[in-house]
């Protein structure tokens, strides 16, 4: 039989609309009561009935994530953080795919609004008027994206591209290409701003190249180019792209990393299990969706919390065997 509001109140010595207030209302509740009754529930096995809940604090206990596209191996883990957060404060979460659409990530903000307490937008492809029109409809939060008084989660990627410039100048490398993402991604522009500022520190050359879809494909069709702007390492928007990359040089007969050392973005698993295995600058894609629900649920607590909180999370450089000197190739 299951557990209801009367056998905890029972158990913790209060009237069940105490028990009620504690776990939906804890504010109006004394500390000490709130957490007798939270460990009562918690030991009894007692889950609330989310909709009796919501008519009682208007809350739906639900949350919506749009990712561009989850064929992309960075964003389930970003979900898999978003989801282990939002079940750990009791919160479901709808997932929606928006295929790199901006028109479709337009239309799934409107129809889930209505449905979920607020929404997580990860590398949302709108445009920033787009997107600030969109914001007052429910409390959101960005994550790969930063908008002015939006709170948002964001990678160090000017600490990123500096990281993978220097570890390529250390190996010699003084013209180096950047293989560009798609023009709608806020990450890419801040990518291909980064490596700008950082190749000409660096007192290197920089080639852009691109823009490209941001998967195998985009790499594919990006290497002849990188080939012809004759480069000695190349960096990729993403991951995926360094593998379109890799393969093409492959079929080209370029030794990598002896004719040309490739470095990619995101460290998604596959960049460690292709040979050769692929550099990369690792992005905090679990802690991202972890921190992006944190900063969602205080929006929820404080609705007119101000300004925009935003929080920036560490990259790091993962030196794989795909990067090495220039011109160290043999027969």
């Amino acid at each position: 039989m299951a557990v209801t509001i009367k056998d905890v109140a029972r158990a913790a010595g209060v009237s069940a609309s105490t028990v009620t207030r504690a776990l939906t209302m804890p504010a109006l509740v004394h500390p000490e009561t709130r957490d007798r009754v939270r460990r009562t529930a918690e030991s009894l096995g007692y889950h609330p009935n989310r909709a009796a809940r919501g008519l009682i604090t208007g809350r739906t206990g639900n949350l919506g994530l749009l990712v561009p596209d989850l064929g992309n191996p960075f964003f389930p883990s970003v979900v898999k953080g978003v989801q282990a957060r939002a079940h750990e404060a009791d919160y479901a979460v709808f997932l929606a795919d928006t295929d790199e659409d901006s028109a479709a990530e337009i239309g799934l903000v409107r129809k889930l609004s209505k449905q979920v307490d607020g929404l997580l937008l990860c590398s949302p492809r709108m445009t920033d008027d787009e997107l600030r029109t969109l914001v007052g409809d429910t409390p959101m939060v960005l994550v790969n994206r930063r908008l002015a008084r939006v709170p948002s989660v964001i990678p160090e990627l000017l600490d990123g591209m500096r990281q993978a410039v220097s570890h390529l100048t250390a190996l010699g490398h003084r013209r180096i290409a950047y293989v560009a993402g798609p023009r709608s991604s806020w990450a890419n522009r801040e990518r291909a701003r980064s490596a700008r500022t950082v190749v000409a520190a660096a007192g290197a050359e920089l080639v852009e190249i691109g823009n490209v879809a941001p998967q195998f494909e985009g790499g594919v069709a990006a290497a002849d180019q990188v080939l012809a702007a004759a480069v000695t390492a190349v960096i990729a928007y993403n991951d995926l792209v360094a593998l379109g990359l890799l393969n093409r040089f492959t079929a080209r007969g370029i030794a990598v990393p002896g004719d040309l050392s490739v470095l990619g973005f995101d460290d998604i698993p596959l960049a460690a299990m292709v040979h050769p295995a692929l550099t990369t600058v690792a992005l905090p894609k679990e802690q991202a969706g972890r921190a992006a629900v944190d900063l969602l649920l205080q929006l929820l607590a404080e609705p007119d919390r101000s300004p925009a909180a935003r929080r920036e999370l560490p990259t790091q450089l993962m030196v794989r065997a795909s990067t090495g000197p220039p011109g160290t190739a043999t027969d």
